[in-house]
Formats: C-alpha cells, structure tokens, sequence
C-alpha cells in the first residue's frame, strides 16, 4: 500500500483548519488512474469549499485540479497509459495530494510542450474560458465585451483568447500594475475600478453602446456594475464568488435595465461526459499549441506552506496563476 501526504480539512473556516496527513492510496478502481502529482493548481472554489460556502461533507480534501504522471490504470481505462503526462481540472474534490486516484474520464494527456506547473495553472482556468467563450456565450469575433478581474488567472487567459479571436475585452483591475498586465496579455482596455465609474468608463469606450456580454468572476461586489454595461437583452454571466455570492436578486431590475438575461454557468455542465471533457481540452490545448496563450504563473508555494497560498489569493495579493510545487 502506497501512502501520500494531503491537504485534510475536518472543520470549515479560515486557512488554519488545512492539515496535512498521511493516508494511504488504494489500487485504481476500474475506470480511475492513479497520478503521481507534480504540481496543483489553486483556485477561488478551493477557498469557498474550505470555509463551507460551497459545503462538502467533512472531513475533505480541497482542490480540483493538479498535473503529474499516471503510475497505474484502471482495467477500464483505454485512453490513457501508465506513464502518460496528464491533467485535470474537474477531479472529484482533493487534488492537494501528492498521490491519488482520479476519474479517467476528468482525465485527459497533455502535449510535451505543456510542463506540469503550466498544465496544473491552465486546465480549470483555461476549461473555465472555453466553456465561457465558445458555450455560454459564443465569441465570433468583432465584439466588445466586459471581463472582471482581467489580471486574475481566469483573465490572463481570458484576455489572451479574445485577442485570438478578434474580441475587444475591456477588463477591470485594482492596480496600475495590474491593468498593464492584463493589457500586456491582450486586454483591448483596462478600467481601474478604484480610481474609475466602471460603467461611465464602458459607456464611453462603446460610444454610448455598452457591451452585449459582460463576464462577471467577482459576484457580489461588481453585480449592480455588470448590469449597468450591458446593452438591452445583453447577457451577465456571473460565473464566481470572488467578493462573496450574490444575493436578493430582484428580477425587475432586470426588466428596467433592458429586458437583460442573467445565467450561473459551472464548468461541471460543460464538461459533463468523457468526450465533451475531450473537446473542450482539445479547444484549449489548440490555442496553447498555436501561441495564442501562454499561462503566466506569479506565486507558486510547497504544499506545507498551503495556508500561506490561501491568504494571498484572498487578500487580492496574486497575479496570474497559483500552484502548490511537489518537485
């Protein structure tokens, strides 16, 4: 019996509750591979499930997404080898680990010219943008959009395939540091929500038009901002919590805003079966392979040193991506 050191949580609350033990690693049901992880993608979800906004039952693992190498397979298993480089971003909850036994079908094999650190920092972040941009609301080119949090992960990558595809992305940042980044990496413009009227902002930039599509990962706090930039019928997408869910929602501001269309979009849906896993990665990796993006990672941190990684993604203290290293 294999053992592996992993992230525990037994209570919900701060980055304290987060322990590591040790527990051993059965053998690979039938349709699961056993990876050892080579590094961990962390994300806003891993925080609402360690404090219970996003409630699992206890105790849990924390995280969705890592690289590594598959060590064993299941009888099942087809599309993947031992010894294959892989990633997922839609395990079953606990990827802090250095060791586990993951769903094939969440599973998919990354090409040689993705490292592990890039694939852990891309396959949630990146899945989340296609689902974004070529389900929930498909891009055709041409269009001027509004995205939240533009330097954040999501929006490096975000504003890296709008570029590809011929879409003006205007972003919102929370420092000058922070909107160069985003404009470095494709954004057609960058409004500093701290010093700016986000709407006036977007109103002027549109000449009186405002956007069809706003794309919201922040929740609460830019809610009433994101209606304001929408054209009438325009659609909100609010796809995160980053400032705490939304709440009291009253469906006639909606009818006096323009009869304007809201939707709660999860990758989970998007990405339900094996093969729209597949597909999706496969969009993903194809815009990787041809240049259009490349994942930038700004902290990266042990597994011991988790609680610290949690503190800097909450406080707004990161760019780009966050991975937790197990080389």
């Amino acid at each position: 019996m294999q053992y592996s050191r992993k992230i525990l949580v037994r209570a919900h609350g701060g980055p304290e509750v987060m322990e590591i033990v040790s527990e051993p690693v059965p053998e690979p049901a039938s349709h699961e591979v056993r990876i050892r992880q080579k590094a961990i993608g962390l994300n806003f979800i891993d925080l609402y499930c360690r404090t219970g906004l996003y409630p699992n039952p206890l105790p849990h693992g924390l995280g969705y997404e890592a690289a590594g190498v598959v060590e064993a397979v299941g009888a099942e298993v087809r599309h993947l080898r031992v010894g294959h480089r892989v990633a997922y971003g839609q395990s079953p909850i606990g990827a802090y680990a250095e060791l586990r036994n993951v769903p094939a079908d969440r599973v998919v094999a990354i090409p040689d010219s993705v490292g592990f650190e890039q694939a852990a920092a891309l396959m949630l972040k990146g899945l989340t943008v296609q689902y974004l941009f070529r389900q929930t609301f498909r891009l055709q080119g041409g269009e001027t959009i509004v995205f939240h949090a533009a330097a954040g992960g999501v929006g490096l990558i975000a504003c890296q395939w709008a570029r590809a595809l011929g879409v003006r992305l205007i972003g919102t940042a929370s420092t000058p540091e922070k909107a160069a980044l985003a404009r470095a990496n494709g954004a057609w413009e960058v409004i500093d929500y701290t010093r700016e009227d986000v709407a006036a902002r977007v109103l002027e930039l549109t000449e009186g038009r405002k956007v069809p599509v706003v794309y919201d990962g922040v929740g609460k706090s830019t809610w009433a901002v994101s209606l304001d930039c929408l054209q009438p019928r325009g659609l909100l997408v609010s796809f995160g919590n980053a400032s705490g869910p939304v709440e009291g929602v009253n469906l006639g501001v909606l009818a006096a805003k323009g009869s304007l269309f809201v939707t709660r979009p999860i990758l989970g849906t998007h990405v339900a079966t094996a093969q729209a896993m597949q597909d999706a990665a496969a969009d993903l990796f194809e815009q990787v392979a041809g240049g259009h993006i490349q994942v930038t990672i700004g902290q990266r941190f042990a597994l011991e040193d988790v609680a610290q990684a949690h503190r800097a993604l909450a406080e707004r203290r990161t760019t780009g991506a966050t991975v937790l290293t197990l080389e």
